[in-house]
């Protein structure tokens, strides 16, 4: 009997899941805490997703786990008739931070690659449809809001966003928490690129290296909320 094999992938989103949370100061993992009868956070972070698959892409989804997520990795079985759902696990000590976890994941991607983040929840729910269709023309795409709030602005992916004479947003300059944020404007909350420049991706995540954004179209959406605590 033949054994059956899952379709390529059209596009395929990773999902750091590893971060420790420590900030969120909760007994269970930030992405798990419940905004809605039934409804979590990490369900909020993949109404976008979810949205690609009804627009008829085959999407794989790579989640990047640690020994202290299994519930989380429980939690996802829900999906599993949705998306391609597969489990990387990230040594934290030979693949740190979030750019680690990208780097264990990119090589189970294939397509085009998002990066959404677990605890960050993005209005507008084809914003990450747009942001994709976007890479085949620019190679980078970001879904991003306005932020003027210097705070914020230090804990996030702080981005420096013009509009062009054909009303196209661009990222002039992008750093990943910016410890002096004066000249930004903005911040991402989804990023997408071409599958040519994915190995790129994990310097979006790194203080230390120049960021591959500048340049990128930024799709520009109301609201951007990063669960950082039980207060949302």
């Amino acid at each position: 009997m033949p054994v059956s094999s899952a379709p390529t992938p059209d596009v395929s989103i990773i999902l750091p899941c590893a971060g420790l949370g420590t900030r969120f100061g909760a007994p269970y993992a930030k992405e798990l805490h419940c905004l809605a009868p039934g409804v979590t956070i990490l369900d909020r972070s993949l109404e976008a997703v979810v949205e690609l698959v009804k627009s008829g892409l085959t999407v794989r989804v790579v989640v990047v786990f640690g020994p202290h997520k299994l519930d989380t990795v429980k939690y996802l079985a829900r999906y599993a008739g949705t998306f391609q759902l597969v489990f990387v696990y990230q040594d934290d000590a030979s693949e740190p931070g979030l750019d680690g976890a990208i780097r264990c994941a990119l090589p189970m991607t294939r397509g085009p690659v998002a990066l959404v983040l677990p605890d960050i929840v993005v209005s507008g729910v084809g914003s990450l449809l747009d942001a994709l269709r976007q890479t085949e023309v620019a190679g980078w795409s970001v879904v991003a809001t306005e932020e003027s709030d210097p705070g914020t602005l230090r804990q996030m992916g702080a981005l420096s966003v013009a509009v062009s004479p054909d009303a196209v947003v661009t990222v002039a300059a992008a750093a990943e928490k910016p410890a002096d944020p004066s000249g930004y404007n903005a911040l991402w909350g989804m990023v997408a690129v071409a599958e040519d420049q994915a190995h790129r991706l994990p310097d979006v995540a790194r203080r230390d290296a120049d960021s591959p954004l500048a340049g990128a179209v930024a799709l520009m959406v109301k609201r951007i909320v990063n669960y950082n605590t039980t207060d949302g």
